[in-house]
């Protein structure tokens, strides 16, 4: 039996979730706590985010030097190998001296964003009707204004900036969850 497209819509995934809203609460609770506490302790949240940034060179730079070994021709397979050992050094150093590679990882986030914030610039002035070119210069000026406050107190900023973003996003998510289970409790009620 083929599935239709039916089967897999939107209002079956949240027919089946309607039971596990208290789940989402839930999870929806925690995040929110752990956003408070990082960002009432930002500069251990930045420590943490980099320590699980380091942990995750780490991994990719293992799978790179597996993939390096099973490539054919020593020239693509040095390559894979040193790529892959650049990472697990860099992750090494990230996990074993956070506050260090914070440093760097703050100030490659502020060129980012001034960068990201200017190209939405340019292209919100170059959007052609909607009126929806405003919301795009407004969005990129802010992401370029964001960028070069972390720039201008850098390297200071990179004892907080990670740890501040690290707990805005876990309250973000937080919400959404509390958003989707109390959405999900009140469409269980009527069903």
């Amino acid at each position: 039996m083929t599935a239709t497209p039916s089967d897999h819509s939107l209002g079956s995934s949240l027919t089946a979730l309607r039971s596990k809203w208290g789940w989402a609460i839930a999870l929806g609770v925690a995040l929110i706590l752990c956003g408070i506490i990082a960002l009432l302790s930002i500069v251990e949240a930045t420590a943490v985010t980099v320590i699980w940034v380091g942990a995750m060179m780490i991994v990719a730079g293992v799978v790179e030097i597996v993939h390096g070994v099973q490539m054919k021709g020593w020239g693509r397979a040095t390559l894979w190998l040193i790529a892959g050992a650049l990472y697990v050094i860099g992750g090494v150093f990230a996990v074993f001296n956070p506050l260090l590679a914070s440093v760097v990882l703050t100030l490659i986030l502020a060129i980012a964003l001034i960068i990201a914030g200017a190209v939405r610039m340019v292209l919100g002035f170059h959007l052609k009707g909607g009126g929806h070119s405003g919301w795009v210069i407004l969005s990129g000026a802010l992401t370029l204004l964001f960028g070069l406050i972390i720039l201008i107190h850098w390297p200071f900023s990179s004892l907080f900036a990670l740890g501040i973003i690290l707990g805005v996003d876990l309250i973000q998510s937080g919400a959404g969850w509390l958003h989707l289970g109390l959405f999900l409790r009140r469409h269980h009620a009527h069903a």
